[in-house]
């Protein structure tokens, strides 16, 4: 038996969009009936070298099928202009739980932003209008991407607008898209006034309020990933129906972490947890639920969900570098 090296061209072509989705539907399903073992993401502080590690270690039973993995990741601010190396490098380790066997070790930079933007649809199937066709992106960073792909897969997607600082980046964005969608830069409230809206940037002080968003916008708050990081209004979460991916990460470093910190928004502010809508123990949109919230940290369980369509996907088609990792051989 080999292990499969799976470089980020490989876990692009097989982390097909539409297997994710339902794999990290199917991951959140799991953590809501306490299917899954996934301890709290530890960190290796190296202030030395001005960055950090993190560990992300999961488990979790589908009832159709069960993985278990570690993603190994890191926040390096320096290495681009130092090193010439991204600033976040992940690897992920895909074991099987029966024999503990290393079936394939994967990048998982390009894994996080297959599984985060696959998280995203997951809510905007659940919160978004049924009809909702058109996009808003606030940031228009790599993440963006993987957003627009991620959603228009839920979503009859039309119309995109994207908000940037950076007018080479929303060039970039509009020139990779322009003959899918009906793309065009804008402001922050011309793409909060679509039917579905995406923020991915790491700000602290929050760019999106009240005023910017339709009645019935659903938010995904994608960037806000540690403590301190706030990109909506105060205002604009206590108005919205908010769900959440995890309790203690939400609260901890979430798109919540300030207000909820600072008392502003409590537990009754939370509608639910995005597996309980899942499962149906808690209502998803209504009639008259106005603006929705899903505030995603990302969680280890979807790494793993994301990293078994890729394995599995990959090992089918015969592809990746198969080699002796651990003295097994072909067995």
């Amino acid at each position: 038996m080999n292990t499969l090296l799976l470089d980020s061209d490989d876990v692009d072509k097989h982390a097909a969009l539409s297997d994710v989705i339902d794999a990290v539907e199917q991951a959140f399903a799991a953590f809501e009936r306490g299917d899954t073992q996934m301890p709290a993401k530890s960190y290796i502080d190296l202030p030395r070298y001005n960055g950090d590690f993190r560990s992300m270690p999961a488990y979790l039973d589908t009832g159709d099928w069960d993985a278990a993995g570690l993603k190994w990741v890191n926040v390096h601010p320096d290495n681009p202009a130092d090193h010439d190396l991204p600033t976040v490098l992940g690897t992920m380790i895909y074991s099987d739980p029966e024999t503990a066997f290393p079936l394939a070790i994967m990048d998982g930079t390009t894994l996080t932003m297959k599984r985060t933007g696959a998280a995203a649809a997951v809510a905007t199937d659940y919160l978004a209008v049924e009809d909702a066709s058109s996009l808003g992106i606030v940031g228009a960073g790599v993440q963006s991407y993987t957003q627009l792909r991620a959603i228009s897969e839920v979503r009859p997607i039309e119309e995109v607008v994207v908000s940037d600082p950076d007018e080479d980046r929303v060039r970039r964005f509009v020139e990779t898209f322009e003959d899918e969608f009906d793309v065009r830069g804008g402001s922050i409230a011309e793409a909060g006034h679509c039917d579905i809206l995406s923020t991915v940037t790491p700000v602290e002080d929050p760019i999106v309020g009240l005023e910017d968003v339709g009645d019935d916008t659903h938010i995904n708050a994608i960037g806000a990933d540690a403590a301190g990081k706030h990109e909506l209004s105060d205002d604009l979460l206590r108005a919205a129906t908010i769900v959440i991916d995890d309790h203690e990460q939400c609260t901890h470093s979430g798109e919540i972490n300030v207000p909820y910190g600072e008392g502003a928004l409590t537990d009754d502010d939370i509608h639910a947890e995005i597996g309980e809508i899942v499962v149906g123990s808690k209502e998803g949109r209504t009639d008259g639920t106005g603006i929705t919230v899903f505030d995603s940290t990302g969680l280890a369980i979807q790494d793993v969900a994301a990293a078994h369509v890729v394995y599995d996907r990959a090992s089918d088609a015969g592809k990746g570098l198969s080699f002796d990792l651990v003295g097994a051989g072909e067995q």
